[in-house]
């Protein structure tokens, strides 16, 4: 089968306040809050996206965020972290804002060649911000205040947790047509996708760590990237045939998605591009409103006032 796996479609965590978390990614960040809709599972909790200006697939972080949340903990089978690729020479500027919000960040560092600056949410997730090249071949966004020149691009690459990488490196490579990059000391680097969409994945190993305490700050899943229903039944069935155990397709309004868990136990998604982000509202008012599934419009009145109140801000380009 021909890769048709093509990076990062988003990434999905949990966290606790939802105004802290829309506050600190939209404003302290930079990035656009694309849609907001409930948990289609469980329709009392919000589901927060944010990406760039449109929510191009590869850009798309959302969130769960229950507001009475405890704290997770990081632990094996799980995902430890996401990066977000930025301009090569923005990394000072990023320093300088951090440093302006009061936001506590780890000095600058080299990771595989790559110079980062690392940080943690309010919810204690850890996120980096990697500088690299790629990046400024694609355009940024003013959301007002980070000018496009420095603006957050896309997810850079992730970094998995696992007591033995084996069947989940066989996965990778010889099912999903990941490549293999480099190993550095206990952590074997692989990549999917090119140009633009080019996305790092990380396997850390031999770790003196328990397993992980789902809570605000940790990672539900991770969404890899297909073109349409057609090249995400093909890799279901190359999935099940492998012995693995993916979902039925289901609807999430914006992609369509399938479910299954690798070896090491960390959640996996096959999302489509299609339809996109755009298809209930336009450019210009992309998550001013609450937008529900239609099996949900009869109980918007209840849904409404069982969530919690959230204040935006209407993004005023300079």
């Amino acid at each position: 089968m021909e890769n048709n796996i093509t990076g990062i479609h988003h990434i999905t965590a949990m966290a606790g306040n939802p105004q802290t978390n829309y506050d600190f990614y939209t404003h302290i960040l930079g990035l656009r809050f694309i849609k907001k809709t409930v948990n289609f599972d469980a329709p009392d909790v919000y589901h927060f996206y944010y990406g760039d200006e449109t929510g191009t697939p590869g850009t798309i972080l959302t969130f769960f965020p229950f507001p009475d949340a405890r704290r997770g903990k990081r632990g094996i089978g799980e995902i430890s972290k996401i990066s977000f690729r930025i301009p090569a020479n923005s990394l000072d500027y990023w320093v300088d804002r951090l440093s302006a919000l009061a936001v506590s960040f780890n000095s600058p560092s080299v990771h595989f060649g790559y110079p980062y600056l690392s940080f943690l949410d309010p919810d204690g997730m850890l996120v980096e911000l990697v500088a690299d090249p790629i990046a400024d071949s694609i355009p940024g966004w003013n959301n007002g205040d980070i000018q496009a020149e420095h603006s957050i691009r896309n997810f850079f690459g992730v970094e998995f947790l696992l007591n033995d990488s084996t069947e989940t490196e066989t996965l990778l490579s010889n099912v999903l047509g990941f490549k293999f990059i480099e190993s550095i000391n206990n952590i074997k680097r692989y990549s999917t996708g090119d140009g633009s969409s080019l996305s790092f994945i990380d396997l850390k190993t031999n770790l003196q760590i328990g397993p992980p305490q789902n809570g605000a700050g940790t990672v539900h899943h991770i969404a890899w990237r297909t073109a349409n229903d057609e090249t995400q039944n093909n890799w279901r069935n190359k999935i099940i045939e492998t012995g693995l155990y993916p979902t039925e397709q289901r609807d999430r309004n914006y992609f369509r998605s399938i479910y299954f868990r690798e070896p090491g136990g960390i959640l996996f998604e096959i999302a489509t591009d299609e339809p996109g982000f755009l298809i209930d509202e336009d450019l210009h008012s992309l998550g001013t409103e609450l937008k529900l599934p239609n099996w949900y419009e009869s109980k918007r009145d209840i849904i409404e006032s069982r969530l919690y109140p959230l204040i935006t801000k209407e993004v005023v380009r300079k």
